[in-house]
């Protein structure tokens, strides 16, 4: 027995002297750089590439530089703005992959517009790189079983995993925390997953307690202050490659404007007009030297990255597809891609510019807009106090946003013809949140809105009508306890109305409270009706390109603002959308936030024009203007009982044992038809 065992020993150290020498003689070494790994073990399967076989960088030499920056512990993030034909997701992504599950294996999570898009992902692009790499091969199973928990969008690897989710579902995006996380085209992410934020932030957030973090984005721009990739990359060191002359040897970043094209008169080409395309070429901007497709790209290959800003940690790259040396990339190829999208665009659809801009120039789509600069509106600013009303003011509104930390508010004089002055712009901080009705902000609220404003005239005016916004769930329980004692004030619970483009009314009656207790709403419980805003249309009357934001002087549809105003005003109320096409519905223009700004002010205005359309102010002729100005001469109409204390509300308010024949009653006009009485 001794002696088997003893055989059995000497097997296993010499089973274990071969297998060390296996791995010493196959296993990369540690320090090995994404570049090096990839020229040495990547292989590209024929399902996926159109030059199958051994990988090489040559091909595209911009791409050693990114992995660079990727491999550099000084950068925590790296982004890619980019076009089409760029090498991003086969070149970087994959390679990085690739070396990182090989070499340095951790958790890492990969998001996508969608979950389908993800699985495409797999299929196209992950898949066939593993099976057609064998070091990747012998430690990533493929399969669509579930061995070992695998599946489509999680591979399992020693040391690690892969998840790969999309971007809206908001369990998949906060569920698992990892040192890399990677996001595919960020301008199609969810920006509001699960009413709980953006997508991309909520998915960094996962990566805050790793100290060697990676975040990493490449993606196509979309649209100029829209864009989250542009965003991203302007806060990055704003790398650019360089790429020298044959002839000068001057370098510059290869630009659309510098491709050219002859011309023939006689020719008249039903797309091309008399453009002839086979004639592109790349001309130097220094010394205007005409680079063919071959003498291009062999000046890309001399190019370099330079950073053209200070780093902090964020490495930014911009290419375009001029660089690209695939086919399907020539020059004449891009001129008549251009020359397509030029001629629908000069008969209304402008569809495929915005595509051409983004794919092959790379760069986001920039909306011609009349809207006022920042400087014009400053300069707009009048000679009047805050919290008090001007003299063609004569009925007060407000619109109140609500943030989890703060209520933001703004309080609107109107007078004839919906000419409105601001009295009030401002936040009110919470204490602890705004979650909480006992929070002192909300008695803040009270005392800002119930209070009596000074009219300039003498006269002492009461805010008729108050909207406040209850589309958060996570605040609308503490919304719906303050409005609900209220409702005799005017006070009305709003949402904005969702994916309606333009369709919804501004102002609409809500639907009746259901007085039989079969609806499971929130607002239902606490006894409240939800009025539903029109918000694109109230954007576009207020700040659309023919939008009352850009009507000067005095007169109907006026705007006014005082001179001390809080200086993020502009920005936040006039200058934080765009009118754009949207991510899903691309031919229609839309309201969207632009990137990095907040938009409460925005909200708070379009909340003040419901509130005073809930008064039917626009309908008012001018003998009632009259009237209602007449009547503040001889009688305070505005006194108002104490405000009643808030009480704490049980979870189910309001019984519903009411007479089926109870039907809700729409205000009409409060103290503003008092005196037809």
């Amino acid at each position: 027995m001794n002696h088997l065992n003893t055989f059995q020993e000497e097997c296993q150290k010499t089973l274990d002297g071969l297998m060390s020498e296996i791995y010493q003689a196959w296993a990369p070494p540690s320090k090995m750089t994404i570049t090096e790994w990839s020229n040495k073990y990547r292989y590209l399967a024929p399902e996926s590439s159109a030059i199958p076989g051994k990988y090489s960088v040559k091909l595209t030499p911009w791409v050693p530089g990114m992995h660079e920056a990727i491999d550099d512990p000084f950068n925590w993030k790296i982004v890619a703005m980019k076009s089409a034909q760029a090498a991003w997701t086969d070149g970087v992504l994959n390679n990085y992959l690739g070396r990182k599950i090989d070499i340095d294996p951790s958790a890492i999570v990969g998001m996508f517009a969608k979950a389908d898009a993800a699985k495409e992902y797999v299929d196209e692009k992950f898949e066939p790189m593993v099976t057609a790499t064998p070091r990747l091969k012998n430690i990533i199973d493929v399969t669509t079983s579930r061995k070992d928990g695998n599946r489509k969008t999680f591979k399992r690897f020693p040391g690690g995993f892969l998840k790969l989710v999309g971007s809206n579902s908001i369990s998949n995006v906060k569920s698992t925390p990892a040192p890399v996380v990677f996001v595919e085209e960020p301008d199609d992410a969810a920006d509001n997953v699960g009413s709980q934020g953006d997508a991309i932030k909520l998915l960094e957030e996962r990566t805050k307690t790793f100290p060697k973090r990676k975040v990493i984005f490449g993606g196509t721009p979309s649209i100029k202050g829209v864009s989250t990739i542009e965003a991203a990359f302007l806060e990055s060191d704003q790398r650019k490659f360089f790429v020298p002359c044959h002839d000068c040897h001057e370098s510059h970043v290869l630009d659309w404007d510098n491709v050219t094209w002859q011309t023939d008169q006689d020719q008249h080409h039903e797309i091309y007009g008399d453009a002839l395309p086979d004639t592109a070429a790349y001309a130097c901007p220094h010394c205007g030297s005409l680079w063919t497709d071959f003498q291009k790209n062999k000046n890309v290959r001399k190019g370099e990255w330079i950073a053209t800003t200070e780093s902090r940690g964020i490495a930014g790259f911009y290419i375009n597809e001029i660089y690209s040396p695939f086919p399907g990339s020539k020059l004449v190829r891009l001129v008549e891609r251009y020359l397509q999208a030029l001629k629908k665009q000069d008969s209304g659809d402008n569809e495929d510019m915005i595509v051409f801009v983004n794919s092959c120039k790379g760069l986001p789509y920039e909306i011609e807009s009349n809207a006022p600069e920042l400087d014009e509106l400053e300069e707009r600013a009048e000679d009047y106090e805050e919290l008090t009303v001007p003299a063609g003011g004569l009925v007060l509104v407000a619109g109140v946003d609500v943030q989890h930390d703060r209520l933001a508010v703004q309080i609107w004089a109107y007078g004839r013809g919906e000419e409105q002055w601001l009295v009030y712009w401002g936040e009110l901080p919470a204490k602890k949140n705004t979650l909480d009705i006992t929070d002192p902000v909300w008695s803040e609220l009270d005392k800002l809105l119930f209070r009596t404003f000074k009219h300039e005239k003498n006269y002492q005016l009461r805010i008729a009508a108050v909207s406040i916004d209850s589309s958060d769930g996570q605040t609308s329980d503490a919304v719906y306890s303050w409005v609900r004692p209220r409702q005799k004030r005017g006070v009305m619970a709003v949402k904005g109305s969702s994916n309606d483009y333009g369709t919804r009314e501004i102002f609409s009656k809500p639907k009746a409270i259901d007085t039989r207790g079969k609806s499971n709403t929130k607002a239902s419980k606490y006894g409240l009706q939800i009025y539903i805003v029109g918000t694109h249309k109230a954007k576009d009357l207020l700040i659309g390109d023919k939008g009352r934001i850009s009507l000067t002087g005095s007169g109907a549809g006026r705007m006014h603002w005082y001179k001390t105003v809080r200086a993020d005003f502009y920005e936040q109320t006039f200058l934080a959308e765009v009118k754009a096409p949207h991510k899903k519905v691309r031919k229609k223009l839309i309201w969207q936030l632009r990137s990095g700004v907040r938009n409460e002010g925005t909200d708070c205005c379009v909340m003040s024009l419901h509130a005073s359309r809930s008064l039917r102010l626009n309908l008012m002729t001018d003998k009632q203007w009259d009237d209602l100005e007449a009547k503040f001469k001889q009688i305070d109409l505005f006194a108002e009982e104490p405000v009643v204390e808030d009480k704490p509300v049980k979870e189910n308010p309001v019984k519903t044992k009411r007479s089926s024949r109870a039907k809700s009653r729409r205000r009409n006009g409060g103290y503003i038809n008092a005196h037809r009485k």
